[in-house]
């Protein structure tokens, strides 16, 4: 357990003391459907063995990270000061060691930092938060001016399997209108495919950040490395890890 082969190490111009990883669905002890790193005490899974997936971490990492009761919000917590499970979609931290987390099975996780290693923060950008702005809420929590500030997306659900009702594109539109570039008309009348790494860059280059990497997996493709709630209705939670050494 906790092996590095089954996580990913995000591929981004970070300073030497920004850390960050990514989970994928291997190297735990759930079994199916859940098998096998899940993280998500949510889902269905076995509390203690939950447990144990998130303890094998433990090494990875310099202290417990900060787990959050999402809600497909646009609230974020301080890990420096998290003393219990909060209600919230993103939190930040300064302080070195202080663990911010996300978990996703398709939502899109997007990691912040800034260019000098002072704050980073993690965002669980499903549609709804994303569409609520989430990023936004976040990047103002950093306290940084917008231009010094990166960007990861990590694995998330594509746009040829993300299928979504005419009221998400107008929500998003109605913000942006370039928005209306995310979305294809599919199938049946008012159905479109979207694009929620496209919406996402499109809500980080609005804010000022144009450096942004990661991006392209695709969860729900991807069964053999990611947990996919479209895909499978009942199934696990990767996590999103990132923190200052």
């Amino acid at each position: 357990m906790g092996s590095p082969e089954h996580h990913i190490v995000p591929d981004w111009p970070v300073p030497a003391n920004v850390k960050a990883l990514q989970t994928t669905r291997h190297g735990g002890m759930s079994v199916a459907p859940y098998d096998s790193l899940n993280l998500g005490l949510h889902v269905g899974d076995s509390p203690l063995v939950v447990n144990r997936n998130r303890q094998s971490l433990a090494p990875l990492m310099p202290s417990e990270p900060v787990w959050l009761e999402q809600v497909h919000g646009t609230v974020v917590a301080n890990a420096d000061a998290a003393n219990c499970v909060e209600r919230a979609d993103a939190s930040i931290a300064r302080q070195g060691g202080s663990v911010c987390v996300v978990m996703t099975a398709d939502c899109l996780p997007v990691l912040l930092c800034d260019e000098d290693g002072t704050v980073v923060g993690a965002a669980h950008a499903g549609w709804k938060g994303l569409a609520a702005g989430v990023i936004e809420t976040t990047v103002q929590a950093m306290d940084v001016a917008p231009h010094k500030l990166m960007a990861w997306l990590g694995p998330a659900i594509s746009q040829q399997h993300f299928e979504v009702g005419g009221e998400v594109r107008d929500a998003f539109i109605q913000h942006l209108p370039q928005a209306a570039e995310a979305f294809i008309a599919h199938g049946s009348e008012g159905k479109y495919l979207a694009d929620i790494y496209l919406l996402a860059h499109q809500r980080l280059n609005a804010l000022g950040i144009t450096r942004v990497s990661g991006g392209g997996r695709c969860t729900y493709a991807e069964a053999d490395t990611f947990f996919s709630y479209r895909r499978d209705n009942v199934t696990g939670r990767m996590g999103t890890f990132i923190w200052l050494a």
